[in-house]
């Protein structure tokens, strides 16, 4: 990571000598995109960046030095293909037999406690590592009523957009991710939020949902799905690449420059 640390630092000093409308605020006035688990670490390479510009980052990372307030959380997409309109909806809540799913593999510090806890102890909650041969997880996903996204690695999983796009409600577990577009959305309506040291009472917490209750969660999982949405050619109103945008234009009203003075 030290090559990219260096060619960020001196990609910022070669574009702040040529314009130096760039140093009028140190870079509170710009912003910076990474979705790659090294982003955070590399933008530590410059002082400014790290400290004063909007960091647009998929590891939102609260502990990591992601601030809410400043930086922006930006969703994990995983597209299988361009034809994006192929990849959504899902059947309706009677028609989810399965209480809960994941499967995936297992590292970092959340996983291996999900599966200790659940891997292949109750039929209604499905949790294991990869799927079998034949079995589809797209399937799976469309069959179960929440599908689970715990941290693996880095706290951000594309899981969340998944379950999203196939009406399934996700479950995010972790205590440290950020969630994307929160100024606007209020996640607690369409998704269910578990704290790791709440892993054993997972079914207990997610049984306790009622049917009306969930209802209206998926309905509104449906309502809120085009601001996750990647459009075919140009983008749309409300979609993923306008809502980036709002979160980054929210922090800038924050950013007061000065003109200087003649």
């Amino acid at each position: 990571m030290d090559p990219l640390r260096r060619t960020i630092s001196d990609y910022i000093a070669v574009v702040s000598a040529k314009y130096p409308h760039c140093n009028r605020s140190l870079g509170a006035d710009h912003f910076m995109l990474s979705c790659h688990d090294w982003g955070p670490y590399v933008s530590s390479a410059n002082g400014n960046l790290m400290s004063n510009s909007i960091r647009v980052l998929c590891n939102a990372n609260t502990s990591e030095g992601f601030d809410p307030s400043r930086d922006v959380s930006l969703p994990e997409i995983n597209l299988l293909s361009d034809a994006v309109g192929r990849q959504v909806g899902g059947p309706s809540a009677s028609r989810r037999p399965i209480l809960a799913f994941f499967a995936g593999g297992d590292h970092g510090p959340v996983r291996p406690l999900l599966l200790k806890h659940w891997k292949e102890k109750e039929k209604d909650v499905q949790v294991s590592e990869y799927l079998p041969r034949g079995v589809s997880y797209t399937d799976m996903m469309r069959r179960s009523t929440f599908c689970l996204c715990p941290s693996g690695y880095e706290v951000a999983s594309p899981r969340v957009v998944e379950a999203i796009y196939l009406e399934c409600v996700p479950v995010v577990i972790g205590d440290d991710y950020a969630l994307p577009f929160a100024d606007v959305l209020n996640w607690s309506a369409f998704s269910v939020r578990v704290a790791v040291a709440d892993i054993p009472r997972l079914k207990t917490i997610l049984a306790a949902v009622s049917p009306r209750q969930y209802i209206r969660m998926q309905r509104r999982v449906r309502v809120v799905r085009r601001h996750f949405m990647v459009s075919d050619g140009a983008p749309r109103r409300f979609d993923v690449f306008h809502m980036i945008l709002h979160s980054i234009w929210l922090r800038r009203l924050n950013v007061r420059v000065l003109a200087p003075e003649d």
